[in-house]
C-alpha cells in the first residue's frame, strides 16, 4: 500500500535506536526525506547515512532535546535543508526506567513533555505552510495505566495526551493533523525490557504473560502505526490516541 509519503519532509527526534530508528527507517522506506536528532554524534551520522542509502535526503544533528534553543535551531535548520516540513514526530523520552526518583521526574518533564511541546511549536510554522501537515507524538500505553511501583513515566506520558488533543482541535482549520501513538511493551535488543529480563526475570515473565498475543511488540510495528498517522491515508484522523499494544490494555477508549 502506498501511503502517499513519497517526497514528504519529516523530522524524528530520538531517532538512532529502538522505536525512533524504526520510525525514521519506515518513513525513508516510503520515500520521505528525514531530519533526525539524538544525543550522540556517531549514531546520528550512521543513521543519516543509512537513510541516504535508501535514496532519500537525510539531515542529522547531535543535540540534547532538553536544550530548547538547540532543539528549535535544529527544527529550523532541518526544515531549511529538506526544503520544508510536512511531518514532525516527537519520539525522544527520558523518564523510562527511572522509577519515582526526582531525577526521573525532571528528565520526564524536560524531555518527554517540554521537548515535545517545544519541538511541536517550532515545527508549526513549517507544517502550516505544508498544506497537509502532521504531528505524531509517541507516548505510551502506560499513560492510562497504574501498574506496579509508583513512577514518573506514566504521569509524564499522560500529560502529552491533552496537549495533542488541544493541538488537533486548534490546527484542524490550518490542515495540520495531530495524533498520538501509544506503544505497549516493545522488545528492543539491549533496551528496557531486555535489561529487565536480565535483572528481574519474574517481572519480565509477568509483563510477557500480560500480552494476549503471547509476545511483545517490535519497533517496526510501532513505526508502521506512526507512518500511517503521518500519511495522507489518515487525512481525516486527528486528535486520536492509537494504542499499539497487541490488546494488552483492558480499557475502552471513547
Amino acid at each position: 500500500m502506498d501511503l502517499g509519503l513519497g517526497g514528504k519532509r519529516a523530522i524524528v527526534t530520538g531517532a538512532t535506536r529502538g522505536i525512533g530508528r524504526a520510525i525514521a527507517e519506515r518513513l525513508a522506506q516510503e520515500g520521505c526525506h528525514v531530519g533526525l536528532c539524538a544525543r550522540s554524534a556517531g549514531p546520528v551520522e550512521e543513521t543519516a547515512a543509512a537513510l541516504r542509502g535508501r535514496g532519500v535526503r537525510a539531515f542529522g544533528r547531535a543535540l540534547d532535546v532538553a536544550d530548547g534553543e538547540a532543539l528549535r535551531a535544529f527544527v529550523a535548520d532541518a526544515a531549511d535543508d529538506l526544503g520544508g516540513l510536512d511531518v514532525f514526530v516527537a519520539n525522544a523520552s527520558g523518564a523510562m526506567g527511572g522509577g519515582n526518583a526526582e531525577e526521573a521526574w525532571r528528565a520526564g518533564f524536560d524531555v518527554d513533555i517540554m521537548a515535545t511541546v517545544r519541538g511541536c511549536e517550532a515545527a508549526l510554522p513549517f507544517l502550516e505552510r505544508s498544506g497537509a501537515g502532521a504531528i505524531v507524538v509517541v507516548a505510551s500505553g502506560a499513560a492510562g495505566e497504574v501498574v506496579g511501583a509508583r513512577r514518573a513515566y506514566n504521569s509524564v506520558k499522560a500529560a502529552l495526551l491533552p496537549y495533542v488533543k488541544f493541538l488537533a482541535r486548534e490546527l484542524a482549520p490550518k490542515n495540520v493533523r495531530c495524533n498520538v501513538v501509544s506503544p505497549g511493551t516493545i522488545w528492543v535488543e539491549g533496551g528496557h525490557w531486555s535489561r529487565i529480563r536480565e535483572r528481574d526475570p519474574d517481572r519480565f515473565r509477568s509483563a510477557l504473560s500480560s500480552n494476549p498475543m503471547g509476545r511483545m511488540g517490535t519497533p517496526g510495528e510501532v513505526a508502521n502505526a506512526v507512518a500511517f498517522l503521518a500519511s495522507p491515508c489518515a487525512s481525516f484522523v486527528s486528535g486520536a490516541n492509537l494504542l499499539c499494544d497487541g490488546a494488552r490494555s483492558g480499557r475502552v477508549q471513547y
